[in-house]
């Protein structure tokens, strides 16, 4: 006789069995009001249920990262329209054999912004070299967006030195995937953007924000902010790239008309090179 707890093991299959039938054969899936609750997509997304939704996106990183012993993270956020310098300089070469003058303005431009692509890389194998001779709970991984450009750079580094790396991917209109450089059962996807930003806080030790767009600027001063105010402990905050970061901001004004005060610009620091953001978080934590 089956035990209680296959009995229940089995209706669970069952209710994703019935689920998977629909989709090999075509159906489109139409409301049920007999099908388990747990396993009714149209019950799962609807309005009211949006509470269970952040619940679950809260939960299934938080609970995978643990059992595979991620409890301490570098974050680097940075551009992902910023290639690999192997590509970059393929674009060139395409470009000048074309003789596109605007195909050529843009990888020149590509080949300029490949060195970032670099920096990321060298930085996160420091973190890697570094984290691989440790005990488990003194390791440092790094965590990023898992797209490409600047993300799949850091994950492409800590990759090349045998560490897991972990990614933290969005679902967007437009296709994206996590790169390559992800360690599968580390690669999550994300709904929405709050618990996403969430889980690069819960573990970040640390946060490298390397030349980017949007939406690094919104995860830059998300961080920035959150610890400014004290709703997060004290973390290096780095920017890579001082000539990027001082052209795109002018922080004097902030001071100048008293949005900010001198104390806050204390809250992060600019370097050009990755051994100098690696001893600064080793220094900041007396590694």
């Amino acid at each position: 006789m089956q035990t209680t707890q296959n009995l229940k093991e089995n209706r669970l299959a069952d209710a994703w069995a019935e689920l998977q039938s629909q989709a090999d054969n075509g159906n489109p899936l139409v409301a049920d009001a007999y099908r388990l609750a747990f396993a009714d997509p149209e019950f799962l997304l609807r309005r009211e249920t949006r509470g269970i939704r952040f619940q679950l996106e809260m939960l299934k990183p938080d609970m995978d990262q643990r059992v595979q012993g991620i409890e301490n993270t570098i974050v680097v956020f940075g551009s992902a329209r910023f290639p690999a310098p192997e590509q970059a300089e393929q674009a060139l070469k395409r470009a000048r054999e074309l003789g596109d003058a605007q195909a050529l303005f843009l990888a020149e431009r590509h080949v300029r912004n490949a060195g970032y692509y670099d920096q990321a890389r060298l930085f996160a194998r420091l973190v890697a070299t570094y984290s691989n001779a440790r005990p488990p709970e003194e390791q440092l991984f790094i965590c990023t967006g898992g797209g490409p450009g600047i993300m799949e750079a850091a994950n492409r580094g800590a990759h090349e030195m045998g560490a897991l790396t972990v990614g933290l991917n969005i679902a967007l209109p437009h296709e994206q995937r996590c790169n390559p450089y992800v360690t599968p059962s580390l690669s999550f996807k994300f709904h929405y953007f709050a618990l996403r930003k969430m889980h690069f806080m819960i573990r970040a030790k640390a946060l490298v924000a390397f030349p980017g767009g949007f939406g690094t600027l919104d995860e830059l001063f998300e961080v920035i902010t959150l610890v400014q105010t004290r709703k997060a402990k004290p973390v290096p905050i780095i920017l890579f790239g001082s000539d990027y970061w001082k052209r795109l901001f002018n922080f004097e004004v902030l001071i100048e008309e008293g949005a900010i005060t001198l104390e806050d610009l204390a809250l992060f620091q600019y370097v050009d090179d990755p051994q100098v953001a690696w001893d600064a978080i080793k220094t900041f934590y007396q590694l």
